[in-house]
Protein backbone atom coordinates (compact mmCIF):
# COMPACT_ATOMS: atom_id res chain seq x y z
CA UNK A 1 0.00 0.00 0.00
CA UNK A 2 1.15 3.58 -0.65
CA UNK A 3 2.16 5.39 2.23
CA UNK A 4 2.13 9.30 1.66
CA UNK A 5 0.81 12.03 3.28
CA UNK A 6 -2.01 14.43 2.27
CA UNK A 7 0.68 16.92 1.24
CA UNK A 8 2.33 14.96 -1.25
CA UNK A 9 0.16 14.32 -4.21
CA UNK A 10 -0.31 18.39 -3.94
CA UNK A 11 1.75 19.74 -7.02
CA UNK A 12 5.24 20.09 -5.48
CA UNK A 13 8.39 22.13 -7.51
CA UNK A 14 9.87 20.45 -10.09
CA UNK A 15 13.19 18.76 -9.62
CA UNK A 16 16.32 20.21 -11.44
CA UNK A 17 16.44 17.44 -13.23
CA UNK A 18 13.60 18.09 -14.81
CA UNK A 19 13.37 22.16 -14.28
CA UNK A 20 12.80 24.63 -17.27
CA UNK A 21 9.40 23.15 -18.76
CA UNK A 22 6.96 25.46 -18.69
CA UNK A 23 4.73 25.00 -16.02
CA UNK A 24 2.48 28.35 -16.22
CA UNK A 25 0.66 29.87 -18.54
CA UNK A 26 1.70 33.59 -19.13
CA UNK A 27 4.73 32.35 -20.96
CA UNK A 28 3.77 29.50 -23.48
CA UNK A 29 6.73 30.52 -25.79
CA UNK A 30 9.43 28.16 -24.08
CA UNK A 31 11.75 26.17 -26.16
CA UNK A 32 12.07 23.12 -23.70
CA UNK A 33 9.02 21.63 -26.01
CA UNK A 34 10.49 20.44 -28.63
CA UNK A 35 12.43 17.31 -29.48
CA UNK A 36 14.66 17.79 -26.59
CA UNK A 37 12.44 19.02 -24.33
CA UNK A 38 10.93 17.34 -21.17
CA UNK A 39 7.09 17.28 -22.55
CA UNK A 40 7.12 16.62 -26.47
CA UNK A 41 4.10 16.91 -28.59
CA UNK A 42 4.57 14.47 -31.56
CA UNK A 43 2.39 15.01 -34.36
CA UNK A 44 1.91 11.34 -36.10
CA UNK A 45 2.65 11.63 -39.98
CA UNK A 46 2.76 7.58 -40.12
CA UNK A 47 1.27 4.64 -38.54
CA UNK A 48 4.69 3.64 -37.67
CA UNK A 49 5.56 5.11 -34.57
CA UNK A 50 9.68 4.11 -35.16
CA UNK A 51 9.00 7.18 -37.68
CA UNK A 52 9.78 10.01 -36.04
CA UNK A 53 6.84 12.60 -36.95
CA UNK A 54 7.58 16.15 -36.29
CA UNK A 55 7.43 18.18 -33.20
CA UNK A 56 4.59 20.96 -31.90
CA UNK A 57 6.11 23.35 -30.12
CA UNK A 58 4.41 26.12 -28.40
CA UNK A 59 5.83 29.76 -30.20
CA UNK A 60 7.26 28.56 -32.97
CA UNK A 61 4.80 28.75 -35.87
CA UNK A 62 7.48 27.23 -38.62
CA UNK A 63 6.56 24.13 -36.63
CA UNK A 64 2.65 24.13 -37.80
CA UNK A 65 3.43 24.60 -41.74
CA UNK A 66 6.06 21.64 -41.00
CA UNK A 67 3.41 19.59 -39.10
CA UNK A 68 0.90 20.65 -41.82
CA UNK A 69 -1.42 21.37 -38.97
CA UNK A 70 -5.09 21.55 -39.67
CA UNK A 71 -7.11 23.72 -37.29
CA UNK A 72 -10.05 22.76 -39.46
CA UNK A 73 -9.92 18.76 -38.47
CA UNK A 74 -9.94 17.08 -35.38
CA UNK A 75 -7.36 17.70 -33.05
CA UNK A 76 -6.72 14.33 -30.80
CA UNK A 77 -3.83 14.21 -28.14
CA UNK A 78 -3.28 10.72 -26.74
CA UNK A 79 -1.96 10.91 -23.22
CA UNK A 80 0.34 8.21 -21.35
CA UNK A 81 0.52 7.48 -18.04
CA UNK A 82 3.22 6.21 -14.91
CA UNK A 83 5.87 4.14 -16.89
CA UNK A 84 8.99 2.09 -15.50
CA UNK A 85 10.53 1.23 -18.63
CA UNK A 86 10.95 4.43 -20.17
CA UNK A 87 9.69 3.72 -23.06
CA UNK A 88 6.33 3.83 -25.17
CA UNK A 89 4.08 0.88 -24.40
CA UNK A 90 3.05 -1.46 -27.18
CA UNK A 91 -0.37 -0.43 -26.64
CA UNK A 92 0.60 3.34 -27.71
CA UNK A 93 1.03 2.10 -31.59
CA UNK A 94 -1.76 0.09 -31.10
CA UNK A 95 -4.21 3.29 -30.02
CA UNK A 96 -2.27 5.55 -32.08
CA UNK A 97 -2.82 3.30 -35.52
CA UNK A 98 -6.02 2.79 -34.80
CA UNK A 99 -7.02 6.74 -34.01
CA UNK A 100 -5.30 7.77 -37.71
CA UNK A 101 -7.23 4.72 -39.55
CA UNK A 102 -10.92 5.95 -38.03
CA UNK A 103 -10.03 9.42 -38.40
CA UNK A 104 -7.75 10.34 -41.59
CA UNK A 105 -7.96 14.03 -41.74
CA UNK A 106 -7.47 14.42 -37.49
CA UNK A 107 -4.25 16.12 -36.06
CA UNK A 108 -3.29 13.15 -33.73
CA UNK A 109 -0.71 14.04 -31.48
CA UNK A 110 1.15 11.97 -28.80
CA UNK A 111 1.76 13.43 -25.90
CA UNK A 112 5.65 12.70 -24.68
CA UNK A 113 6.16 13.16 -20.64
CA UNK A 114 7.92 10.31 -20.08
CA UNK A 115 11.27 11.78 -18.34
CA UNK A 116 8.52 13.08 -15.43
CA UNK A 117 6.34 9.59 -15.57
CA UNK A 118 9.23 7.53 -15.19
CA UNK A 119 9.97 7.90 -11.76
CA UNK A 120 8.47 7.15 -8.27
CA UNK A 121 4.89 7.01 -8.64
CA UNK A 122 4.03 9.72 -5.95
CA UNK A 123 6.53 12.26 -7.77
CA UNK A 124 4.92 11.17 -11.07
CA UNK A 125 1.29 11.97 -9.57
CA UNK A 126 2.75 15.45 -9.04
CA UNK A 127 4.01 16.15 -12.35
CA UNK A 128 0.58 15.13 -13.51
CA UNK A 129 -0.51 19.13 -12.76
CA UNK A 130 3.02 20.48 -14.20
CA UNK A 131 2.24 18.45 -17.77
CA UNK A 132 -1.28 19.53 -17.65
CA UNK A 133 -0.90 23.05 -17.83
CA UNK A 134 1.86 22.83 -20.22
CA UNK A 135 -0.71 20.92 -23.13
CA UNK A 136 -3.52 23.71 -21.85
CA UNK A 137 -1.09 25.87 -22.96
CA UNK A 138 0.06 24.67 -26.05
CA UNK A 139 -3.98 24.49 -27.23
CA UNK A 140 -4.09 28.09 -25.84
CA UNK A 141 -1.40 28.76 -28.15
CA UNK A 142 -2.90 26.88 -30.98
CA UNK A 143 -6.27 29.33 -30.50
CA UNK A 144 -4.20 32.50 -31.34
CA UNK A 145 -2.21 31.28 -34.02
CA UNK A 146 -4.68 29.09 -35.54
CA UNK A 147 -8.38 30.09 -34.06
CA UNK A 148 -8.09 26.19 -32.88
CA UNK A 149 -11.80 25.20 -32.50
CA UNK A 150 -12.34 23.83 -28.44
CA UNK A 151 -15.33 21.97 -29.07
CA UNK A 152 -12.98 19.47 -31.90
CA UNK A 153 -10.55 18.75 -29.61
CA UNK A 154 -10.07 15.47 -27.71
CA UNK A 155 -7.82 14.37 -25.04
CA UNK A 156 -7.40 10.57 -24.47
CA UNK A 157 -5.09 9.89 -21.55
CA UNK A 158 -4.51 6.26 -19.71
CA UNK A 159 -3.95 5.62 -16.06
CA UNK A 160 -1.91 9.16 -14.85
CA UNK A 161 -2.20 10.43 -18.28
CA UNK A 162 -6.47 10.69 -18.00
CA UNK A 163 -5.59 12.82 -14.56
CA UNK A 164 -2.76 15.29 -16.33
CA UNK A 165 -5.95 15.22 -19.59
CA UNK A 166 -8.49 16.63 -16.95
CA UNK A 167 -5.48 19.37 -15.21
CA UNK A 168 -5.01 20.50 -19.17
CA UNK A 169 -8.96 20.74 -19.35
CA UNK A 170 -9.25 22.65 -16.02
CA UNK A 171 -6.27 25.15 -17.29
CA UNK A 172 -6.76 25.51 -21.17
CA UNK A 173 -9.06 29.16 -22.25
CA UNK A 174 -12.24 27.77 -23.06
CA UNK A 175 -14.17 23.96 -22.64
CA UNK A 176 -12.24 21.10 -24.37
CA UNK A 177 -14.72 18.84 -26.55
CA UNK A 178 -14.24 15.64 -25.29
CA UNK A 179 -12.06 13.99 -22.59
CA UNK A 180 -11.45 10.16 -22.64
CA UNK A 181 -10.38 8.57 -19.45
CA UNK A 182 -8.99 5.39 -20.02
CA UNK A 183 -8.92 3.52 -16.40
CA UNK A 184 -7.38 6.55 -14.59
CA UNK A 185 -5.24 6.05 -11.85
CA UNK A 186 -6.48 5.15 -8.24
CA UNK A 187 -4.11 5.44 -6.02
CA UNK A 188 -3.61 9.12 -4.55
CA UNK A 189 -6.35 10.06 -6.42
CA UNK A 190 -9.54 7.99 -5.37
CA UNK A 191 -11.81 10.24 -3.18
CA UNK A 192 -9.86 13.37 -3.95
CA UNK A 193 -11.64 16.83 -4.55
CA UNK A 194 -12.47 17.19 -8.31
CA UNK A 195 -9.78 20.25 -8.49
CA UNK A 196 -7.33 17.38 -8.05
CA UNK A 197 -8.18 15.17 -10.53
CA UNK A 198 -10.04 14.04 -13.81
CA UNK A 199 -14.02 15.02 -13.36
CA UNK A 200 -16.82 16.52 -15.04
CA UNK A 201 -16.04 19.99 -15.50
CA UNK A 202 -12.91 19.41 -17.45
CA UNK A 203 -14.61 19.45 -20.78
CA UNK A 204 -17.95 19.33 -22.57
CA UNK A 205 -17.82 15.96 -22.67
CA UNK A 206 -15.97 13.74 -20.23
CA UNK A 207 -16.22 9.49 -20.57
CA UNK A 208 -14.47 7.11 -18.83
CA UNK A 209 -13.51 3.05 -19.10
CA UNK A 210 -13.09 1.62 -15.60
CA UNK A 211 -11.20 -2.00 -16.34
CA UNK A 212 -9.19 -2.33 -12.49
CA UNK A 213 -11.24 -1.20 -9.77
CA UNK A 214 -10.35 -4.32 -7.67
CA UNK A 215 -9.50 -3.44 -4.55
CA UNK A 216 -6.00 -5.18 -2.98
CA UNK A 217 -3.96 -3.97 0.29
CA UNK A 218 -6.23 -0.92 0.39
CA UNK A 219 -5.17 0.70 -3.08
CA UNK A 220 -7.43 -0.05 -6.33
CA UNK A 221 -4.82 0.76 -9.33
CA UNK A 222 -7.76 2.23 -11.44
CA UNK A 223 -10.02 4.66 -9.48
CA UNK A 224 -13.58 3.20 -8.30
CA UNK A 225 -15.59 6.28 -7.71
CA UNK A 226 -17.10 7.47 -10.98
CA UNK A 227 -15.28 10.86 -12.37
CA UNK A 228 -16.73 11.42 -15.76
CA UNK A 229 -20.46 12.46 -17.44
CA UNK A 230 -20.55 9.02 -18.33
CA UNK A 231 -18.53 5.98 -16.79
CA UNK A 232 -18.50 2.32 -17.82
CA UNK A 233 -17.42 -0.69 -15.95
CA UNK A 234 -16.74 -3.41 -18.23
CA UNK A 235 -17.48 -6.34 -16.50
CA UNK A 236 -17.92 -4.96 -13.04
CA UNK A 237 -14.63 -2.98 -13.26
CA UNK A 238 -13.66 -6.36 -11.55
CA UNK A 239 -11.89 -9.68 -13.41
CA UNK A 240 -11.87 -9.33 -17.38
CA UNK A 241 -12.07 -11.87 -19.25
CA UNK A 242 -8.49 -13.29 -20.73
CA UNK A 243 -6.74 -11.32 -17.86
CA UNK A 244 -7.13 -14.06 -15.31
CA UNK A 245 -3.82 -15.30 -13.23
CA UNK A 246 -3.94 -18.60 -15.30
CA UNK A 247 -4.69 -17.18 -18.68
CA UNK A 248 -1.82 -14.52 -18.26
CA UNK A 249 0.62 -17.01 -16.29
CA UNK A 250 0.14 -19.55 -19.39
CA UNK A 251 1.08 -16.93 -22.03
CA UNK A 252 3.94 -14.64 -19.97
CA UNK A 253 4.54 -16.39 -16.96
CA UNK A 254 4.43 -13.29 -15.25
CA UNK A 255 2.29 -12.37 -12.07
CA UNK A 256 2.28 -8.80 -13.53
CA UNK A 257 1.43 -9.00 -16.53
CA UNK A 258 -1.82 -9.91 -14.87
CA UNK A 259 -2.16 -6.57 -13.59
CA UNK A 260 -0.51 -4.76 -16.59
CA UNK A 261 -3.62 -7.10 -18.45
CA UNK A 262 -6.90 -5.53 -16.68
CA UNK A 263 -5.15 -2.15 -16.47
CA UNK A 264 -4.53 -1.62 -19.77
CA UNK A 265 -8.12 -3.58 -21.04
CA UNK A 266 -9.63 -0.10 -21.11
CA UNK A 267 -7.03 1.09 -23.85
CA UNK A 268 -8.12 -2.19 -25.80
CA UNK A 269 -11.69 -2.10 -25.36
CA UNK A 270 -11.05 1.58 -26.96
CA UNK A 271 -8.85 0.39 -29.83
CA UNK A 272 -11.43 -2.38 -30.31
CA UNK A 273 -14.07 0.77 -30.29
CA UNK A 274 -12.28 2.38 -33.18
CA UNK A 275 -11.50 -0.65 -35.29
CA UNK A 276 -14.76 -2.72 -34.98
CA UNK A 277 -18.12 -0.46 -36.03
CA UNK A 278 -19.98 -3.04 -37.16
CA UNK A 279 -20.60 -4.55 -33.80
CA UNK A 280 -20.54 -1.76 -31.33
CA UNK A 281 -20.46 -3.02 -28.08
CA UNK A 282 -23.63 -0.95 -25.49
CA UNK A 283 -22.80 -0.41 -21.66
CA UNK A 284 -26.45 -0.16 -19.63
CA UNK A 285 -26.85 2.00 -16.61
CA UNK A 286 -27.43 0.57 -13.70
CA UNK A 287 -27.04 1.64 -10.02
CA UNK A 288 -24.83 -1.17 -9.61
CA UNK A 289 -22.68 -4.30 -10.71
CA UNK A 290 -25.07 -6.75 -8.65
CA UNK A 291 -28.02 -5.11 -10.22
CA UNK A 292 -26.93 -5.29 -13.43
CA UNK A 293 -25.64 -9.23 -13.08
CA UNK A 294 -29.16 -10.30 -11.98
CA UNK A 295 -30.45 -9.02 -15.80
CA UNK A 296 -32.46 -5.79 -14.25
CA UNK A 297 -30.30 -3.23 -16.13
CA UNK A 298 -30.69 -3.68 -19.79
CA UNK A 299 -33.28 -0.95 -20.49
CA UNK A 300 -32.15 1.53 -23.45
CA UNK A 301 -35.46 4.12 -22.66
CA UNK A 302 -34.63 7.63 -21.59
CA UNK A 303 -30.54 7.20 -22.87
CA UNK A 304 -30.45 4.42 -20.20
CA UNK A 305 -27.94 2.52 -22.83
CA UNK A 306 -24.63 3.96 -24.68
CA UNK A 307 -21.86 2.53 -27.19
CA UNK A 308 -18.75 2.28 -25.51
CA UNK A 309 -15.34 4.15 -26.30
CA UNK A 310 -14.72 5.76 -29.35
CA UNK A 311 -18.73 5.74 -30.45
CA UNK A 312 -20.08 6.98 -26.94
CA UNK A 313 -22.53 9.51 -27.57
CA UNK A 314 -22.64 12.62 -25.71
CA UNK A 315 -25.43 12.41 -23.10
CA UNK A 316 -26.92 15.20 -20.65
CA UNK A 317 -24.89 15.65 -17.41
CA UNK A 318 -26.85 13.46 -14.82
CA UNK A 319 -26.50 12.55 -11.64
CA UNK A 320 -25.84 8.52 -11.77
CA UNK A 321 -23.46 8.12 -15.12
CA UNK A 322 -22.75 4.05 -14.11
CA UNK A 323 -22.80 1.93 -17.19
CA UNK A 324 -22.11 -2.09 -17.10
CA UNK A 325 -21.58 -4.47 -19.73
CA UNK A 326 -20.19 -7.80 -20.19
CA UNK A 327 -17.38 -8.32 -22.79
CA UNK A 328 -15.58 -11.20 -24.79
CA UNK A 329 -12.09 -12.04 -23.72
CA UNK A 330 -10.07 -11.13 -27.04
CA UNK A 331 -10.61 -8.89 -29.57
CA UNK A 332 -13.73 -8.05 -31.11
CA UNK A 333 -14.88 -7.90 -27.39
CA UNK A 334 -18.52 -7.08 -27.85
CA UNK A 335 -21.34 -9.73 -27.35
CA UNK A 336 -24.72 -9.64 -27.00
CA UNK A 337 -26.71 -9.64 -23.07
CA UNK A 338 -30.25 -11.19 -22.60
CA UNK A 339 -32.57 -10.11 -19.67
CA UNK A 340 -34.48 -13.95 -18.63
CA UNK A 341 -37.19 -14.17 -16.53
CA UNK A 342 -38.78 -17.70 -14.50
CA UNK A 343 -41.24 -18.11 -12.25
CA UNK A 344 -40.34 -21.35 -10.23
CA UNK A 345 -42.93 -23.02 -8.58
CA UNK A 346 -42.11 -25.61 -5.67
CA UNK A 347 -44.00 -29.05 -6.69
CA UNK A 348 -42.50 -31.24 -4.17
CA UNK A 349 -39.64 -31.74 -1.55
CA UNK A 350 -37.77 -29.00 -3.51
CA UNK A 351 -37.33 -26.24 -0.46
CA UNK A 352 -34.22 -26.52 -0.48
CA UNK A 353 -33.28 -27.91 -4.05
CA UNK A 354 -30.61 -25.33 -4.38
CA UNK A 355 -30.57 -25.92 -8.07
CA UNK A 356 -27.70 -24.99 -10.45
CA UNK A 357 -29.50 -24.41 -13.38
CA UNK A 358 -27.77 -23.93 -17.13
CA UNK A 359 -30.04 -22.90 -20.84
CA UNK A 360 -28.83 -23.45 -24.21
CA UNK A 361 -30.19 -20.85 -26.73
CA UNK A 362 -31.36 -21.72 -29.91
CA UNK A 363 -30.75 -18.47 -32.65
CA UNK A 364 -31.88 -18.57 -36.28
CA UNK A 365 -27.91 -18.01 -36.98
CA UNK A 366 -26.24 -20.33 -34.71
CA UNK A 367 -26.67 -22.26 -31.03
CA UNK A 368 -24.64 -21.34 -27.69
CA UNK A 369 -23.39 -23.98 -25.91
CA UNK A 370 -24.80 -24.76 -21.98
CA UNK A 371 -24.52 -21.55 -20.48
CA UNK A 372 -24.49 -21.49 -16.94
CA UNK A 373 -27.35 -19.13 -14.83
CA UNK A 374 -25.42 -17.12 -12.56
CA UNK A 375 -27.56 -16.24 -9.85
CA UNK A 376 -27.16 -13.43 -7.47
CA UNK A 377 -28.18 -12.68 -3.84
CA UNK A 378 -28.61 -15.31 -1.82
CA UNK A 379 -27.18 -18.38 -4.66
CA UNK A 380 -30.24 -20.13 -4.20
CA UNK A 381 -33.11 -19.99 -6.93
CA UNK A 382 -35.64 -18.40 -5.42
CA UNK A 383 -38.90 -21.16 -4.80
CA UNK A 384 -42.57 -19.41 -6.19
CA UNK A 385 -40.86 -15.89 -7.22
CA UNK A 386 -39.84 -14.85 -10.00
CA UNK A 387 -36.33 -15.26 -10.71
CA UNK A 388 -34.22 -12.37 -13.00
CA UNK A 389 -30.91 -13.29 -14.21
CA UNK A 390 -28.14 -11.81 -17.21
CA UNK A 391 -27.27 -14.69 -20.39
CA UNK A 392 -24.42 -12.95 -22.35
CA UNK A 393 -23.26 -14.99 -25.61
CA UNK A 394 -20.30 -14.17 -27.40
CA UNK A 395 -21.90 -14.32 -31.04
CA UNK A 396 -24.70 -13.14 -32.84
CA UNK A 397 -26.99 -16.40 -32.81
CA UNK A 398 -29.46 -14.35 -34.61
CA UNK A 399 -33.21 -13.97 -33.32
CA UNK A 400 -33.92 -16.29 -30.61
CA UNK A 401 -35.80 -19.19 -31.14
CA UNK A 402 -35.94 -21.61 -28.60
CA UNK A 403 -34.60 -22.36 -24.89
CA UNK A 404 -33.35 -25.58 -23.22
CA UNK A 405 -33.24 -25.65 -19.18
CA UNK A 406 -31.47 -27.46 -17.91
CA UNK A 407 -30.71 -28.68 -14.14
CA UNK A 408 -27.63 -29.94 -13.30
CA UNK A 409 -27.61 -33.48 -12.17
CA UNK A 410 -26.48 -34.29 -8.74
CA UNK A 411 -23.10 -36.10 -9.84
CA UNK A 412 -22.44 -33.95 -13.00
CA UNK A 413 -19.87 -31.25 -11.46
CA UNK A 414 -17.95 -31.11 -8.10
CA UNK A 415 -20.23 -28.42 -7.13
CA UNK A 416 -23.69 -30.75 -7.68
CA UNK A 417 -21.95 -33.61 -5.68
CA UNK A 418 -20.99 -31.48 -3.02
CA UNK A 419 -24.46 -30.12 -2.58
CA UNK A 420 -25.67 -33.69 -3.05
CA UNK A 421 -23.71 -34.94 -0.31
CA UNK A 422 -24.19 -31.90 2.51
CA UNK A 423 -28.67 -33.04 1.85
CA UNK A 424 -27.46 -36.63 2.25
CA UNK A 425 -25.49 -36.03 5.83
CA UNK A 426 -27.71 -33.31 7.55
CA UNK A 427 -31.25 -35.19 6.75
CA UNK A 428 -30.10 -38.49 7.54
CA UNK A 429 -31.82 -40.09 4.50
CA UNK A 430 -29.49 -42.03 2.11
CA UNK A 431 -32.19 -41.90 -0.38
CA UNK A 432 -33.78 -38.46 -0.63
CA UNK A 433 -36.52 -38.23 -2.99
CA UNK A 434 -35.90 -36.11 -6.40
CA UNK A 435 -37.21 -32.71 -5.65
CA UNK A 436 -39.39 -31.48 -8.20
CA UNK A 437 -39.88 -27.82 -9.89
CA UNK A 438 -41.96 -26.34 -12.23
CA UNK A 439 -40.97 -23.44 -14.28
CA UNK A 440 -44.15 -22.79 -17.13
CA UNK A 441 -42.35 -19.72 -19.37
CA UNK A 442 -39.48 -17.62 -19.79
CA UNK A 443 -39.54 -14.06 -20.67
CA UNK A 444 -36.31 -12.50 -22.39
CA UNK A 445 -35.15 -9.44 -23.21
CA UNK A 446 -32.49 -8.65 -25.86
CA UNK A 447 -30.48 -5.69 -24.66
CA UNK A 448 -29.07 -5.10 -28.09
CA UNK A 449 -32.33 -4.96 -29.75
CA UNK A 450 -34.27 -4.00 -26.93
CA UNK A 451 -36.59 -6.78 -28.13
CA UNK A 452 -39.22 -8.66 -25.73
CA UNK A 453 -39.85 -12.37 -26.19
CA UNK A 454 -41.87 -15.26 -24.57
CA UNK A 455 -40.94 -18.73 -24.48
CA UNK A 456 -43.31 -21.62 -23.04
CA UNK A 457 -42.74 -25.13 -22.28
CA UNK A 458 -42.42 -26.96 -25.94
CA UNK A 459 -44.60 -29.66 -24.29
CA UNK A 460 -47.14 -28.24 -22.40
CA UNK A 461 -47.55 -31.49 -20.15
CA UNK A 462 -43.54 -31.23 -19.63
CA UNK A 463 -42.68 -28.24 -17.60
CA UNK A 464 -41.82 -29.75 -14.29
CA UNK A 465 -37.83 -30.31 -13.57
CA UNK A 466 -35.65 -32.53 -11.34
CA UNK A 467 -31.77 -33.00 -11.31
CA UNK A 468 -30.30 -34.37 -14.44
CA UNK A 469 -33.63 -32.97 -16.56
CA UNK A 470 -34.29 -30.25 -19.26
CA UNK A 471 -37.36 -28.32 -20.59
CA UNK A 472 -37.59 -27.02 -23.87
CA UNK A 473 -39.33 -23.83 -24.31
CA UNK A 474 -40.58 -22.04 -27.36
CA UNK A 475 -41.96 -18.88 -28.98
CA UNK A 476 -45.34 -17.94 -27.66
CA UNK A 477 -47.47 -15.02 -26.88
CA UNK A 478 -49.15 -14.33 -23.42
CA UNK A 479 -49.40 -10.29 -23.70
CA UNK A 480 -45.87 -9.44 -22.82
CA UNK A 481 -45.12 -7.80 -25.98
CA UNK A 482 -44.60 -4.21 -25.86
CA UNK A 483 -47.70 -2.55 -26.74
CA UNK A 484 -48.34 1.15 -28.05
CA UNK A 485 -49.38 3.10 -25.26
CA UNK A 486 -53.24 3.82 -25.33
CA UNK A 487 -53.91 7.91 -25.26
CA UNK A 488 -56.35 9.11 -22.16
CA UNK A 489 -59.34 10.71 -23.32
CA UNK A 490 -59.39 14.43 -21.98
Amino acid sequence: MLSVKQSDWLPQPLPESVRGVNSGLEDSSTDNNGPNGIVKYNMRKSLDLEHEGCYLQAGKKECLAECGFNATSKTIFIIHGWTMSGMFENWMHKLVSAVMQRETEANVVVVDWISMAQQLYPDAVNHTHTVGLDIAALINWLQDELQLPLEKVHLIGYSLGAHVAGYAGTFVRGNIGRITGLDPAGPMFEGVEEQKRLSPDDADFVDVLHTYTREALGVSIGIQQPIGDIDIYPNGGDVQPGCGLGDVLAVAGNFMEAVKCEHERAVHLFVDSLMNKDHMSFAFQCTGPDRFKKGICLSCRKNRCNNIGYNTRKMRKRRNSKMYLKTRADTPFGGYHYQMKMHVFNRKRADDSDPTFYVQLYGAHNDTTNLFVDVHDTNTIGLNLTNTFLVFTESDIGDLLKIRLSWEGDSESWNSLWKSLKKTFWGWNPKPTKPVLEVRRIRVKAGETQKKFTFCAQDPSKTEISPGDSVTFVKCRDGWEVKPRKRLAM
